[in-house]
């Protein structure tokens, strides 16, 4: 048994506290990221990973800061081997860093993809796959060295929603193995290095001017978590795309009715979601339109 601490805060770093707390490597302490303001109602949020670590019965901290002295010191009272970090969502900086020994869950085939958002970037990209690294946290971003690694196809029709699961149980696999072997780590090969920056509002809007198959990858890479969308004629805002089919891969163009049917140059726009409104297909979005 290795005695660990957890920091995380997504959905992905929450369904890997799930399966480490259901091995002997429980974790003493699980670190979050503070409560937020979320939604239209802009209630009090808790992270994914803190309605988690509630739910397993597990030790929480919620620090504005977790590199703070205090914040150190619970950690360091929780009495960790190993710290274990997946989608934190913060810097962790010196002394924290060299305090404990540090392995971080990366869901991405490292080098390709360091950074915020790996999964979306390797599939808007039209990677043929992608995988997870378990890897030893160091200053650099993502670049430490690589303990184990897994691969796993990206299906031609997969989502976020539909990849993102099997990526967590590749990565809680690979972590637990590596808790129980201990291998040797290895440093990354510094060729072949891209970066995977955080989805901001120009990433989630489709592109006129692209092919129907990249805007294709946009819809899935961020379905449903995100969501893409595509700007309406006359400064009228947005609407939100939610599943979209390929018709013509190379044909970009203007969005566009066609009778029943909404287009995006060679994409067809299947489901979509006006603001404030549910999800619908396109036909009945359209027939709204018209009356």
């Amino acid at each position: 048994m290795t005695r660990t601490a957890f920091l995380g805060t997504s959905d992905f770093a929450a369904a890997i506290l799930a399966r480490l707390a259901d091995s002997p490597h429980r974790p003493q302490l699980v670190v979050t990221r503070p409560d937020r303001p979320a939604g239209r109602g802009r209630r009090l949020s808790s992270p994914p990973v803190a309605d988690a670590a509630g739910a397993l019965g597990l030790a929480l901290l919620q620090p504005e800061n977790v590199n703070t002295d205090d914040a150190r010191a619970q950690i360091a009272a929780a009495a960790p081997d190993v710290v274990i970090v997946c989608a934190f969502g913060a810097l962790i900086r010196e002394p924290l860093l060299t305090d404990f020994e540090m392995l971080n869950v990366h869901p991405s085939l490292l080098p390709r993809w360091r950074g915020a958002a790996p999964v979306e970037r390797a599939m808007m990209a039209g990677d043929a796959q992608t995988g997870v690294c378990i890897m030893r946290l160091t200053a650099g971003l993502d670049s430490g060295p690589i303990c184990l690694v897994g691969s796993e196809p990206i299906a031609p029709d997969d989502t976020y929603g539909t990849l993102a699961p099997r990526l967590q149980e590749l990565g809680a696999d690979l972590l637990l193995r590596v808790l129980d072997e201990r291998p040797a780590c290895i440093e990354q090969s510094e060729e072949g290095v891209t970066y995977a920056e955080k989805i901001g509002p120009g990433d989630r809007t489709l592109d006129p001017a692209a092919p129907a198959a990249v805007n294709e990858r946009v819809v899935r890479a961020l379905s449903p978590h995100i969501g893409a969308r595509v700007e309406l004629p006359g400064d009228a805002g947005f609407l939100a795309v939610l599943r979209a089919a390929v018709r013509e891969p190379d044909e970009a163009g203007p969005l566009r009715a066609d009778g029943d049917r909404l287009l995006l140059g060679g994409l067809e726009l299947l489901e979509v979601q006006p603001a404030g409104r549910r999800p619908m297909d396109a036909a009945a979005y359209l027939r709204g339109r018209r009356s």
